[in-house]
């Protein structure tokens, strides 16, 4: 009932051996001027009492980036007010592109992913985290996860 994007979209494996570059599990630098970190799309399953959930990484600002991780092992860091952020994760299940859709990064406690809120648009994913999923739908977003199009980056 999940998936997780490995990396932003613009990370180059070349970054990888760079000193301004770093990507973690949970945090993305690239040349010490752009800042990730990986959060939770949950989006419910209609009738079921689950959750469905996308990993993705969220683009922040230097300022925002550093007090997340300043706060990363803080108890009670879930008390901090959400950061703006751009969703840089394209994901293949979704058109137009999921690439660039506002966000608001919620802190949840220590050990816990952030949750990722949409801006409530009329995209698709974010009709589907207001609205919920069905179980069909879950199926066809594994479909589009194991076989993506030729001319989709799979999520």
């Amino acid at each position: 009932m999940d998936y997780t994007a490995e990396a932003p979209a613009v990370w180059d494996p070349a970054f990888a051996d760079a000193d301004d570059c770093l990507l973690s599990s949970d945090q993305c630098v690239i040349r010490a001027q752009h800042y990730f970190v990986k959060g939770l799309i949950e989006i419910p399953v209609i009738g079921s009492g689950e959750v469905f959930s996308w990993a993705v990484w969220v683009s922040l600002s230097r300022e925002n980036f550093f007090r997340a991780a300043d706060l990363w092992d803080t108890a009670g860091r879930e008390a901090e007010k959400p950061y703006f952020g751009w969703l840089t994760t394209d994901l293949a299940a979704y058109s137009p592109t999921t690439l660039h859709l506002r966000t608001r990064v919620h802190t949840r406690p220590v050990g816990e992913r952030p949750f990722v809120e949409l801006e409530p648009t009329d995209h698709p994913l974010a009709v589907e985290q207001r609205t919920g999923i069905t179980r069909n739908r879950v199926r066809e977003i594994a479909e589009a996860v194991l076989h993506p199009s030729r001319d989709r980056k799979q999520a």
